[in-house]
């Protein structure tokens, strides 16, 4: 029986089990997945929990349930490639046959002295619970310093003023506009919101180090009661650590059929792959697709494709609040009620309708 081992209940890891789940897994595969959580989060409404408009259960997908679906929990610690094993804190070791690496990112901190200890984070489940508790129980009129304008420092800094209007909301980003990836059009819109709504947009920032409820703007202090880290993202620590080519984001290298290279048995799904797109759910859901469609050649021995077609996205949705919105769709660019409903339409059906 040869054990395909999931590293990860993300995005990408849960595309894989629906696609081999329950009819198409081969009777001679048996499954792994490794989390250290029970369950799959979503990770991409982190930032409603975090305000306090969603509850714990709302973020969460329960696995599937199969005869040759094992579920172990636990903190992996490290892969070893010559070995086949998975390496697991305070455990045994995992072996493999196949190894799919879906590991996910963690907050990217620049060098920035202070930031990884005196900032909260939206990047797993365990932090956001802790930076909801920081957020939620801050008496009235506090600052919060929201680092970072991409996608989800500003639906953070929109859903955190609905929840809590009383707390004064600060959005520093280095650049001259917020949200840099979208059109100007969608970032002048969602900047409209934050000055209609008194959300403090400070542009042109440069964090130089934080301190214990100070940030420190190009060398200024700005006191704040919480400071919340959205300025960048890195790979998983346990891919960080692997004696695998990367590239400049430390991302793994990866051939045609997402596998390392001279390694047909080892995968990399998501955040930890170097892929032409930026990551995303839905991009890792893609690769997923195609990293299933090649272990299922490979198991029937036959001919893996030249190539696979490129991976399409559909687009991008944020949300502001939960009555606006904002986003890019079949390369259009949608604001306003249509894209939350569509957003929230969207994540419904993910949630009830995968596979």
């Amino acid at each position: 029986m040869k054990n395909l081992v999931i590293l990860g209940g993300g995005y990408g890891g849960m595309r894989a089990l629906a696609r081999l789940l329950p009819n198409h897994l081969p009777e001679d595969v048996s499954i792994t997945l490794i989390d250290r959580v029970p369950y799959h989060c979503l990770k991409t409404e982190y930032y409603a929990l975090v305000a306090g408009t969603i509850s714990d259960q709302d973020v969460r997908v329960t696995y599937p349930e199969h005869p040759r679906l094992n579920i172990k929990y636990g903190e992996i610690s490290g892969v070893n490639l010559e070995e086949k094993k998975v390496l697991l804190e305070d455990e045994s070791p995992v072996s493999y046959d196949d190894l799919i690496i879906g590991l996910g990112c963690e907050d990217k901190y620049h060098n920035v002295p202070g930031a990884d200890i005196h900032t909260h984070s939206i990047q797993t489940i365990e932090k956001s619970r802790a930076t909801y508790q920081a957020l939620n129980n801050l008496i009235p009129g506090s600052v919060v310093a929201i680092v970072g304008a991409g996608l989800s420092g500003v639906e953070l800094a929109s859903e955190l003023y609905e929840s809590r209007p009383d707390l004064k909301i600060k959005l520093f980003d280095r650049g001259s506009h917020i949200l840099s990836a979208f059109p100007e059009r969608l970032s002048l819109y969602v900047e409209n919101w934050f000055n209609t709504h008194g959300v403090e947009i400070i542009s042109h920032s440069n964090v130089t180090r934080v301190e214990e409820n100070v940030l420190y703007n190009h060398d200024e202090p700005v006191p704040c009661d919480a400071i919340v880290w959205t300025a960048g993202i890195q790979p998983n620590q346990v891919v960080r650590d692997m004696e695998v080519e990367k590239d400049p984001q430390g991302r793994v290298i990866l051939t045609k059929h997402h596998n390392i290279p001279n390694n047909e048995h080892v995968y990399v799904v998501g955040d930890c792959a170097s892929l032409p797109h930026a990551p995303s759910a839905q991009l890792a859901e893609g690769q997923a697709e195609q990293i299933v469609q090649i272990l299922l050649k490979r198991w029937k021995g036959e001919e893996l494709p030249e190539s696979l077609p490129q991976i399409k996205l559909k687009g991008v949705l944020g949300s502001l609040g939960k009555r606006h919105g904002f986003g890019m769709v079949a390369d259009r660019a949608i604001t306003g009620r249509v894209a939350r409903i569509l957003k929230s339409g969207i994540l419904w059906m993910y949630k009830h309708h995968r596979g």
